[in-house]
């Protein structure tokens, strides 16, 4: 089941909620009962697919809009809440390598509330984040990792990808520069760092009748893309 049939899992999930709780009028049931046929229909759903929700709509709301506590306020976990917290961060690990994100997000989001001042636990949630494209939000769990420990490289170098993502080849520079200091032999960053180089000067001198044909037909600069694209440091999380 795809990211998207997921979220519409838990829309429905949630309607039918609404319809059993007694809110609403007979009219505004029989809206919803069409609403959901048509998602289902849509969507091409089963009934299996209805009944594996893995996160609810207010889970994955709260997890989109809750502000978060800041780091320094982050009360130092327990050894219990530690484990626990590794625990959450595995079951990430596994969803994240199985395609399903949104578990991998909610995992991680578990974990930083057990243990708020754990680096790797942010920038897992960045890896998520990143690939739900919310690229914002992987810049600013990148940079909570960093507050926590400056001397991570993967956090600059999912940084680096996310403002790859957003376009940001500037500061996508300085990030790979930041990771390469730290990890001055990783090939992945080097190529990344090349890959932005490159597009920094196409963009620079960039004319109106700018061909972007001949960037793609560049072979070593798409094989690069393809490495950066990747995202490297994932399986090592």
């Amino acid at each position: 089941m795809s990211d998207t049939q997921q979220i519409i899992c838990s829309i429905i999930h949630f309607l039918k909620n609404q319809l059993s709780d007694g809110s609403l009028s007979q009219d505004g049931c029989e809206s919803l009962e069409v609403a959901i046929q048509c998602l289902e229909s849509a969507y091409e759903l089963s009934e299996k697919d209805l009944s594996d929700i893995k996160v609810s709509l207010p889970e994955i709301l709260k997890t989109h809009t809750t502000a978060p506590l800041d780091i320094a306020e982050s009360q130092e976990a327990t050894p219990e809440q530690k484990t626990e917290a590794e625990k959450f961060k595995s079951d990430g690990n596994n969803y994240m390598k199985t395609g399903k994100y949104l578990e991998a997000l909610d995992c991680y989001t578990k974990a930083i509330k057990l243990d708020g001042k754990n680096a790797v636990y942010y920038c897992n949630r960045a890896a998520s984040f990143s690939k739900l494209n919310n690229h914002q939000a992987a810049i600013e769990d990148c940079k909570n990792a960093l507050k926590i420990d400056s001397t991570y490289s993967k956090a600059y170098g999912r940084l680096g990808l996310a403002y790859t993502s957003l376009k940001d080849h500037i500061k996508a520079k300085e990030s790979y520069i930041k990771a390469l200091e730290l990890e001055p032999d990783n090939e992945s960053y080097k190529n990344n760092l090349l890959l932005t180089e490159e597009m920094l000067t196409n963009t620079s001198n960039a004319s109106p009748n700018f061909d972007i044909g001949t960037l793609l037909a560049n072979p070593a600069l798409m094989t690069m893309a393809t490495q950066m694209l990747s995202d490297p440091g994932m399986q090592n999380m």
